[in-house]
């Protein structure tokens, strides 16, 4: 009689294991109702090769495509249409995948096949896994050829030399406003702007695994701007060091276990930092807005952007007058910025962004009204508009 129990026991435990042998279902009710895993795994890689074929389709062509540009002379690299198509496949979308999965996979599938055409060569105010590094990356894609420069004037002279096909630089941050040194050389360029990027700058402090307490934090001066509110009350005990880049100070960061650094999450990953804490800026819609610059104007897209520079006489009413003519024609000014005239002391000139392209009827309008009452008036470009 004692064996009863253990039996009964012995008899449960094999149909325990014997239920867990069998295939577990799907209980979620997608790809075919009650599918095994492995029979799901079969359906994901039936999708696979069909996509695989769809994308070498699609490559072929952009092939064909490429050629009629070679042919008419066209820019292989067009950015109005490729917002066209970005947006209609996120007004397409009908999830799961967010809007922003489906931009990020697009714009690498029209990176690749714009490399079948050209590898495009990218300057960007570097050293790499710098935010510029990032906004060029999140234009163009991985496919691109970038190419780091050690200054802002370095991407500009990249462009003009042919070295380079496009170029990225900074020129406002939502916090700390405008980078002038991108502003003054806007000025006698023969380059033109062509896009904007916002990327939104999420701040992430980083050492070493063995690093304990770290005595000082390095960063760009206008990331320790940026997280000015954090760090005072944080780490009021730690000394802060402005270096050149944000991507310099994660490398110095990795050498000195007594230092810290504040750089991008890319930045921490490229140089096995660990991450101490993320998202410290003190704004969080900190965003910065980088500039495309290229040597071909941009036909409309219906959702654009116009930059000026333009000086005026030094009486009194003429800037208000200036503004009159845009407010006259109900155009949006997003951006009025003045910057000294190098050659004139206490002279200035004035930049301007505006909603809408030069070619618009109402633009063409006040600019030709400009025109009249400025001493010099240079349209800088006009280009789609970003969107964070």
């Amino acid at each position: 009689m004692p064996l009863l129990p253990s039996a009964k026991r012995t008899s449960k435990s094999a149909a325990t294991m014997a239920a867990k042998a069998k295939p577990k279902k799907n209980p979620g009710g997608t790809g075919g109702g009650g599918a095994t895993l492995d029979e799901l795994r079969g359906q994901i890689d039936e999708i696979n090769l069909k996509l695989v074929r769809l994308f070498n389709q699609r490559a072929r062509v952009a092939q064909r495509i490429g050629d009629l540009k070679h042919g008419d002379g066209a820019p292989i690299y067009q950015p109005v249409r490729e917002r066209q198509v970005l947006e209609r496949v996120v007004a397409l979308n009908e999830g799961p995948l967010s809007g922003d999965h489906l931009r990020r996979i697009f714009q690498e599938i029209i990176s690749a096949c714009t490399a079948l055409e050209h590898t495009l060569r990218v300057a960007y105010l570097g050293p790499e896994h710098t935010y510029t590094h990032e906004a060029a990356r999140n234009r163009f894609g991985a496919s691109a050829s970038f190419l780091p420069e050690p200054s802002i004037a370095a991407v500009f002279q990249a462009l003009e030399n042919s070295r380079a096909d496009y170029g990225v630089v900074p020129v406002e941050n939502s916090t700390e406003g405008s980078v002038s040194l991108t502003l003054d050389l806007l000025i006698d360029t023969p380059l033109c702007i062509i896009g904007e990027i916002l990327l939104p700058i999420r701040h992430v402090l980083m050492a070493r695994a063995d690093a304990g307490t770290f005595t000082r934090i390095v960063s760009h001066q206008q990331s320790l701007a940026q997280c000015r509110n954090y760090l005072a009350a944080n780490y009021p005990h730690c000394e802060l060091e402005a270096v050149a880049s944000n991507s310099f100070a994660a490398q110095r960061a990795a050498q000195d276990a007594s230092c810290a650094a504040i750089a991008s999450l890319a930045a921490a990953r490229a140089n096995g930092l660990e991450v101490v804490a993320e998202n410290i800026q003190d704004l969080a819609q900190n965003t910065t807005r980088f500039l495309v610059l290229g040597r071909e104007a941009m036909a409309r897209s219906g959702a654009d952007k116009t930059g000026l520079v333009f000086g005026l006489p030094e009486r009194a009413g003429a800037l208000h007058g200036a503004l009159t003519l845009f407010a006259r024609e109900r155009i949006n000014l997003t951006m009025i910025q003045s910057r000294p005239q190098r050659e004139k002391p206490w002279a200035y000139v004035f930049f301007v962004d505006l909603q809408g392209h030069r070619e618009d009827a109402k633009v063409r309008r006040a600019l030709t009204a400009l025109e009249k009452r400025a001493l010099f008036l240079k349209v800088l470009g006009s280009y789609p508009e970003g969107k964070p």
